[in-house]
């Protein structure tokens, strides 16, 4: 007697998993891992970073004042982005990031988050029987931090979006993700609460679990 869903938490896969447990009889998440693991996809991105005299060897603290104070002060001669021998600026460089996502449709259409692709110049999905295809963004929201990418492939497994009003407080649940790179990597917990919100942030509720889960 086993019913699952899935439903989305930092885009990791997460699937549902209800049944009845007793303390000798833990849930056997392995049928989940052989089913959905190939649904699974690891985002690599890159962007081209233009390097000078105020260029911050790590992107997202361009505008950070304090952060660039810091740098001026007890920067490392050649690191990126800061003036090497000479006072020269440091050339150009190329920022490289992974993430995770999961395939939507059988023609290449994948859920990812819009934080994974933001600002990229080039997206790499690499797929479970590690085929790699550039994809192109289709669109993505910052407020609830999705994103949507397309790459040319068909046949692909995947996802059956389930319904989170269903989910129950208390249920078992089993996340997929590449947390690091590290494909396929699975973990396990139950659902701590619904309907969560960010402090000043109602517009999506999430879903609180006690899944390991990489931050962001």
């Amino acid at each position: 007697m086993l019913r699952n869903w899935i439903t989305v938490i930092g885009f990791s896969l997460v699937t549902a998993i209800s049944t009845n447990v007793y303390a000798k009889n833990l849930p056997d998440f392995t049928e989940l891992a052989e089913k959905h693991g190939a649904e699974v996809v690891n985002i690599s991105v890159t962007q081209n970073v233009r390097a000078g005299r105020n260029a911050m060897p790590f992107p997202g603290m361009e505008g950070d004042e304090q952060m660039q104070e810091f740098f001026k002060r007890f920067g490392i001669p050649g690191m990126p982005g800061m003036p090497g021998q000479n006072g020269a600026p440091q050339p150009d460089y190329k920022s490289q990031s992974l993430g995770s996502g999961f395939i939507i449709s059988s023609d290449g259409y994948i859920l990812t988050n819009a934080h994974v692709i933001n600002e990229a110049d080039e997206v790499i999905v690499k797929l479970s029987d590690k085929r790699e295809f550039k994809a192109k963004i289709i669109g993505a929201d910052k407020r609830t931090d999705v994103a949507l990418v397309k790459i040319e492939a068909s046949g692909l497994p995947k996802v059956t979006i389930g319904d989170s009003s269903k989910l129950k407080v208390g249920e078992w649940v089993a996340a997929i993700g590449s947390p690091f790179g590290l494909e396929n990597t699975m973990t396990a917990g139950i659902v701590s609460a619904k309907g969560r919100a960010l402090p000043q942030e109602n517009f999506v509720p999430f879903i609180q679990t006690d899944v390991a889960i990489n931050p962001g």
